[in-house]
């Protein structure tokens, strides 16, 4: 280990840091954050400092350094632009035995300010010591995108709990049971997802006298997105780590559901034209049961799943039932199909609203408000609509769209199988024929697409760029 990590009680200490630009507000703001009380010593301060100096946040000293300034601090900062300087305040400081910080100088260094994840009062602070600090920010830059703020929280929850748990258990062992359940289960998700109230209870109900172990799960219902794994919220995959089973449907790309537990249970319960793995009054019912038996369940469903995936339905019947469950979002796929085909779903010269209906068919037919979507200025976008393409097409032109309105069928969207169909109302029926494309495909119809010529970015791999005169790009 290069450097011993330490974290100090700095409320109400005196800090020194001279110097008065960026670097110095930027050591400035974590000293501050920790209570420390600043004394900067600088002839002029960058617009950051000099806001602080006004508000009374800091002392500033307008002058030069002088070796009388030393005396009485706990750390020094030495944030000078010249490197003389810096250097006589460490040795000064060194002097006086007292802790010093010398910018872009980890040598004349007695300590580091490391990168900082504040999570309060879980503070994680990383370091590369003294070798490259812009690994250490992108380090912590990564730790940011992994542990939620509600830690912080949870680390209130339970500092405040403590004694009682003390009280409660007089074996060491059953103290730390109790904090792993605590702290990896019901409560802490309540206390991640913002229900407090609901976290209090919990906790206070296992730590009566006459308390029995909870058997009760929990079900978490998450969006999967379009396809791309990068598009996943960074509370489903934490999620996605923590259940032991996984009840997904058919349009969960496959390198989603590996992200998933290793040793987790895997439930297939998809749905194709003309064939259900499970009715979705089954699925319903599974979940439920599922969460009696006291596992935490992964409901794992392709793009969002409140736009046409059934998922109120299925927390409805958890709600009946009693059953813990939370809702992450995921991006739907007219969202992330556009985007990755380079067709903005609205704009300003083109579309002012934007709606979202389902293309399935029934009895041959597609039972919708077809004068609404047949109105101008706006972008239509037809989920499960490629086997009710032609009663799309038929119905639009039958109420008044143009034959020359563009048309773009987007196959696998987000993924390295995408491929976008664009024509006309016209002639999309013989492009399809030529070529079909394969579900899962979205339809989107508005003078938007025309945009794509313009804004296409995505370009994945092993698919080729066609001509410019071939419909399918």
């Amino acid at each position: 280990m290069e450097l011993l990590p330490i974290f100090l009680d700095m409320k109400g200490k005196s800090c020194l840091i001279v110097g008065g630009g960026t670097t110095a507000a930027r050591k400035a703001s974590n000293l501050l954050r920790a209570g420390a009380a600043i004394t900067v010593v600088a002839p002029r301060l960058c617009e950051s400092l000099a806001r602080k100096a006004e508000t009374g946040e800091c002392r500033h000293l307008g002058r030069p350094f002088e070796p009388t300034d030393i005396p009485g601090h706990t750390l020094i900062v030495a944030a000078t632009d010249d490197r003389d300087v810096n250097r006589r305040i460490a040795e000064l400081a060194g002097g006086s035995g007292i802790p010093v910080n010398v910018v872009d100088d980890p040598d004349a260094c007695t300590f580091l300010l490391p990168s900082i994840v504040d999570r309060s009062p879980v503070t994680i602070a990383v370091s590369s010591g003294k070798t490259s600090p812009v690994l250490a920010r992108m380090l912590r830059t990564r730790l940011e995108a992994l542990i939620p703020a509600g830690y912080g929280r949870l680390a209130d929850l339970a500092g405040r709990y403590r004694e009682r748990v003390k009280t409660r258990f007089s074996e060491a062992r059953d103290r730390r049971r109790f904090w792993d359940r605590v702290l990896q289960g019901a409560v802490a998700e309540r206390i991640l997802a913002g229900q407090f109230a609901e976290a209090e209870a919990v906790i206070a109900r296992e730590l009566a006298p006459d308390a029995l172990e909870s058997d009760m799960g929990e079900v978490y219902l998450v969006g999967a997105g379009p396809g791309d794994p990068d598009l996943m919220t960074f509370r489903a995959l934490r999620l996605m780590q923590q259940a032991d089973v996984v009840v997904y449907d058919r349009l969960v790309a496959s390198p989603i559901l590996e992200m998933t537990r290793r040793d987790a249970r895997r439930i297939y319960v998809g749905k194709e034209r003309n064939h259900h793995a499970m009715r979705q009054e089954e699925i319903n019912r599974l979940l439920a049961d599922l969460a009696k038996d006291g596992h935490r369940v992964l409901r794992l469903k392709g793009g969002d799943p409140f736009i046409f995936g059934r998922g109120g339905e299925e927390i409805d019947t958890l709600a009946a039932e009693g059953v813990p469950f939370q809702v992450i979002p995921g991006i739907t796929a007219a969202s992330g199909c556009a985007a990755y085909a380079g067709i903005p779903l609205t704009h300003r010269d083109y579309a002012q609203s934007v709606t979202f209906v389902t293309g399935h068919l029934k009895d041959g037919t597609i039972n919708l408000n077809w004068p609404a979507l047949a109105q101008p200025n706006q972008t239509v976008v037809f989920y499960m609509g490629l086997v009710g393409l032609p009663v799309i097409v038929e119905r639009l032109i039958a109420h008044g769209v143009s034959p020359e309105m563009p048309i773009a069928l987007i196959q696998q969207g987000t993924t390295h199988l995408q491929r976008v169909y664009s024509s006309t109302l016209a002639t999309i029926l013989d492009v399809v024929t030529s070529d079909p494309p394969q579900p899962p495909t979205l339809v989107i119809v508005g003078e938007v697409v025309t945009l794509r010529e313009k804004l296409n970015w995505f370009r994945p791999p092993d698919v080729p760029v066609e001509g410019a005169t071939t419909p399918i790009v």
